[in-house]
């Protein structure tokens, strides 16, 4: 990402932070189901890309077991902040980062959860090779919303188009050129889940 697109992205999230979760608190029912679906394995790393206030952490948790790793990430200081004071920081590490440029070694994590990520980053190709980059081959890569394309599009007030970057026909040769294999792609009113295997 460059800077400005950065520092765009930090200010639309600051001014949310403190009462992001409490916008749509029935969420949880559905990143379970897609953390469930990237069968993470016990006791290995799990990166939380864009993690915001890390309101996965608890699931995420549970789906490595007490000998895992939970590492949230974002670029957004008051995410991480409202992140820590709801006391996410037992479950795991918050870490303010761009995903652009992790700092993490290559090949550490088994999975990857982006909840809402791809759509607020101006090189979509390049973190989801920075993602690959950090993922051992066959973890596992979540890219996840908690309503569909058209619902999300239907709040913001627009309409969906075909260049959107979640469409199956965009986001299939990015993750193709990325190293990963695109698995299963669930586009519905309940979620958003392009499930992928590096």
């Amino acid at each position: 990402m460059n800077d400005r697109s950065l520092e765009e992205t930090r200010e639309f999230f600051a001014a949310r932070a403190a009462t992001w979760e409490e916008k749509y608190p029935d969420d949880g029912p559905a990143f379970a189901a897609a953390i469930a679906e990237m069968a993470l394995p016990a006791g290995g790393l799990v990166l939380d890309a864009g993690c915001g206030t890390g309101r996965a952490f608890p699931l995420l948790r549970d789906a490595v077991g007490a000998a895992g790793h939970v590492v949230g990430v974002d670029v957004t200081p008051e995410m991480i902040r409202s992140g820590r004071e709801r006391g996410r920081g037992e479950f795991g590490r918050l870490v303010i980062a761009d995903v652009g440029r992790l700092p993490l070694r290559d090949g550490v994590a088994e999975g990857v959860l982006a909840s809402g990520l791809i759509s607020h980053v101006l090189l979509p190709a390049a973190v989801l090779s920075e993602l690959a980059r950090v993922t051992r081959p066959g973890g596992m890569l979540a890219l996840f919303h908690p309503v569909g394309r058209a619902v999300l599009a239907a709040r913001r007030g627009r309409t969906l188009t075909p260049a959107d970057i979640r469409a199956e026909h965009n986001l299939r040769p990015l993750l193709d050129a990325a190293g990963w294999t695109l698995l299963d792609y669930d586009d519905t009113e309940e979620r958003y889940l392009a499930l992928a295997r590096r």
